[in-house]
């Protein structure tokens, strides 16, 4: 990996922790991820139109398919998400269990459904990964109880849905050579015109109230979780997917550090040190 996509990665690992940190600092809600969806596509607009230009972006009818598609997958996955965090998950649970499913569902098809044999780094890692969770999340027989069993079941909803964007998305900006920032845009017009009717719907006047009380949380949200995603892709198109994937995977130590500290989560050790499991196993998955 170069120096640049390196750092590239990197910034992105904490910018996204940090949407996420406010995310679950906030409370959440549908109007505020439907809010930022919007204020999002206003505030890119310019930059996007001129990324476009500079780089002699060409539209293709497959384009727009791609973008919906992940648009979709990625609306899922914000909705699942914050579930997450207003079902009482911590954001050093919640945040870790996301990010490194992914990366183990991967593995587990791979085996399962493809044939594939992963080399014993691969294998090590997809253990350390399922021991760490359980680290991170106490006593699995308490589960069940409570708030904590529909934040574990979300957070792992989650990082499906995490692998089945990247895969998507590193096609769209390394095979169709479609512009990072255009991408993104674009994904983003398709997610919010899916939330606007559903959130209108589910909760009326809830993207106009969040705006109203949070709107600090709203444009930082809206800013920060599209740059954060925008570094990756453009890092995956002159980077190996299989070396940005375990890269991207600071942002569990980053999340980790940021609840325990910030939200006063309790037990910093423990959840540091599962998140630290969690990402060396996920580069032994990659690596392996």
């Amino acid at each position: 990996m170069t120096g640049l996509a390196l750092l590239l990665v990197l910034s992105s690992a904490l910018i996204h922790a940090s949407w996420n940190f406010l995310l679950k600092k906030s409370g959440g809600g549908s109007g505020l991820i439907t809010a930022a969806c919007l204020v999002s596509l206003v505030a890119y607009a310019p930059v996007v139109a001129a990324a476009a230009y500079i780089q002699g972006y060409r539209f293709l009818p497959i384009h727009l398919a791609l973008m919906f598609a992940s648009g979709m997958i990625h609306t899922v996955y914000f909705l699942l998400l914050d579930r997450a965090y207003r079902s009482g998950g911590d954001l050093s649970i919640v945040y870790p269990l996301a990010r490194a499913t992914g990366p183990l569902l991967t593995i587990v098809v791979a085996v399962l459904f493809l044939g594939e044999r992963p080399g014993p780094t691969a294998l090590a890692g997809a253990v350390l990964i399922g021991v760490s969770a359980l680290v991170l999340t106490g006593n699995p027989f308490h589960w069940h109880k409570g708030e904590a069993r529909h934040a574990v079941g979300f957070a792992l909803l989650t990082g499906f849905t995490i692998s089945l964007y990247t895969i998507c998305d590193k096609a769209s900006v390394a095979s169709w050579l479609i512009p990072p920032l255009v991408f993104d845009w674009g994904c983003n017009f398709f997610r919010s015109v899916v939330l606007v009717p559903f959130t209108q719907r589910r909760a009326p006047g809830a993207i106009a109230e969040a705006w109203r009380t949070r709107r600090r949380t709203v444009i930082a949200i809206a800013l920060l979780s599209p740059l954060s995603y925008i570094f990756v892709l453009t890092a995956m198109v002159f980077t190996p997917v299989s070396l940005v994937a375990p890269a991207r995977e600071v942002s569990i130590l980053f999340a980790a550090l940021m609840g325990a500290h910030f939200l006063k989560e309790g037990d910093f050790k423990r959840r540091l040190l599962a998140a630290a499991g969690m990402a060396l196993g996920v580069a032994g998955l990659t690596a392996g």
